[in-house]
């Protein structure tokens, strides 16, 4: 057989690859969507404590022990006095846009990966972001912030349908 079918081949396994793994970090929420960033799991924001996000300490990696459901996904906390606060208003601490890169979101209408340490809270809302391979986009995010919410609010509209 060719070399150049051996690489088509690999090619095939890697993108099915993908395409399986890609369908199995989303949470489906309740009409069914498959709009949420989570791991294997279903666990949101790679087990990160989202009520964390929003103190000056700053994103602390959660406990299982310290768990809620919310919108399809399991989110891990700190500790009960975080999980009852998250369990009083969910909708204040979860993530925008499911979690995915607000920056790709809003340039792109992309689902992205993200690093869960590159965060930005504004007008008490979440915002993460992609951090890999000396590309930060939430450094593009601030220079056009608001450009990039409405467009970004526009599209998630649109992935959530």
């Amino acid at each position: 057989m060719p070399k150049h079918f051996d690489l088509f081949d690999h090619k095939i396994a890697l993108l099915s690859y993908l395409l399986i793994w890609g369908t199995a970090c989303q949470a489906q929420n309740e009409e069914g969507h498959l709009d949420i960033n989570t791991n294997k799991q279903q666990v949101a924001l790679q087990g990160y404590d989202a009520v964390s996000y929003f103190e000056a300490s700053g994103p602390l990696k959660g406990d299982k022990v310290y768990t809620a459901q919310y919108d399809g996904a399991t989110y891990w906390f700190t500790g009960q006095e975080h999980l009852d606060t998250f369990l009083k208003n969910p909708t204040a601490y979860i993530p925008q846009y499911g979690g995915w890169c607000a920056y790709a979101i809003g340039k792109n209408s992309e689902k992205v990966r993200v690093d869960p340490k590159t965060f930005k809270v504004t007008d008490g809302k979440l915002y993460l972001f992609y951090n890999f391979n000396f590309n930060n986009t939430l450094k593009d995010w601030n220079k056009k912030e608001k450009e990039l919410t409405i467009k970004a609010n526009e599209n998630w509209k649109r992935i959530i349908k």
